[in-house]
């Protein structure tokens, strides 16, 4: 394994949440992003080769080391479940927010058809959601937006990767 792999693989090992390119560059010192791209892209073959129980993943913008799905109830066992199960209400907010992000309060309100203060707080303080602004009309309502967080948590590479309504649909059709 080259240097500038095991440099990438200690950074990633020991990095908090997924690092973009440029930042795991700008912590290398390096300038060839490319170069560092492939090296992150060897790590995660030789992961895959090995069999290892965790790899390296693409997710939230940047890359990190991930246990492998498949090894997910044991670590669930082991953490007794380290984030709260989301009730219907959390999910569908979240829901809301994520795909008609920026919105405000009242659009949820609207959408969901209840009263989502007590949702949104909580989403909150579960760092899924943000407040991203204010709206320029009287009474300056906060704006909602999803987190990096929220991509992490479910392991989406960014909001493009959340499922369109089709395939939601055909996903309902399959459970009915």
């Amino acid at each position: 394994m080259t240097d500038q792999k095991r440099a990438v693989e200690a950074i990633l090992f020991a990095a908090e949440g997924p690092l973009p390119l440029g930042r795991l560059a700008e912590v290398l010192g390096v300038t060839d992003q490319d170069a560092l791209k492939r090296s992150v892209e060897e790590l995660a073959a030789e992961y895959d080769h090995l069999r290892m129980a965790f790899g390296v993943v693409e997710v939230a913008g940047g890359y990190q080391i991930r246990t492998r799905p498949e090894f997910a109830h044991w670590l669930r066992r082991l953490k007794k479940s380290q984030l709260a199960r989301l009730s219907r209400a959390a999910l569908e907010t979240l829901a809301v927010v994520a795909y008609k992000q920026p919105v405000m309060k009242s659009e949820i309100d609207l959408i969901r058809g209840v009263e989502t203060g007590g949702v949104l707080k909580s989403l909150l303080e579960k760092e899924l959601i943000r407040v991203v602004g204010r709206k320029d009309v009287p009474g300056r309502p906060l704006i909602y937006g999803t987190t990096t967080r929220f991509l992490e948590v479910f392991d989406l590479k960014d909001l493009s990767a959340l499922p369109t309504l089709e395939e939601i649909k055909a996903l309902i059709e399959e459970i009915d």
